[in-house]
């Protein structure tokens, strides 16, 4: 089986982040539930390193929403982030979804995946997986969650 630290990551939040909090601080019981899933070894290593960088990179409480300096994409962030993706960042900074901070979380975490392009399906998993993360964010997460598995999401401009 192909797998990506995206999948590890996906299978994990789908299957225990949001089920069971305890499980999640036993670092062992997810590693064999993973292998016994099939994940390699290795790929649920990578996972663990990303989600443990995710957690150390916590911006600051208080930082503007919005109305600040517009970001600019460079090389490797243009490759790996199509026009959709940069163009859904935007969006969600400028409705107030994501601050700054967070958006400079969200593009630290997708260009740590092992993937050379995302597409806007797996950005929004990102999104959704950062803000999961940030204390405070629960209603950002509420509504990001509603973007993804409602059958009538809210219009993205």
């Amino acid at each position: 089986m192909k797998e990506s630290i995206l999948d590890v990551l996906l299978y994990l939040f789908e299957h225990y982040f949001t089920d069971d909090a305890d499980l999640v601080r036993d670092r062992d019981s997810l590693q064999n539930g993973l292998i016994h899933a099939g994940f390699s070894p290795a790929e649920i290593s990578k996972a663990f390193d990303w989600l443990d960088a995710l957690a150390d990179q916590r911006p600051s409480v208080g930082t503007p929403r919005s109305n600040g300096p517009t970001r600019v994409f460079f090389g490797p962030e243009l490759d790996k982030l199509d026009v959709e993706c940069r163009g859904f960042l935007l969006f969600l900074e400028q409705q107030g979804i994501l601050d700054a901070g967070q958006r400079e979380l969200v593009l630290d975490r997708a260009m740590a995946l092992d993937q050379d392009e995302l597409d806007l399906d797996d950005l929004k998993w990102v999104v959704l997986m950062v803000l999961f993360n940030q204390p405070g964010s629960e209603a950002a997460y509420a509504w990001m969650e509603t973007q993804m598995f409602s059958d009538d999401p809210e219009p993205v401009h």
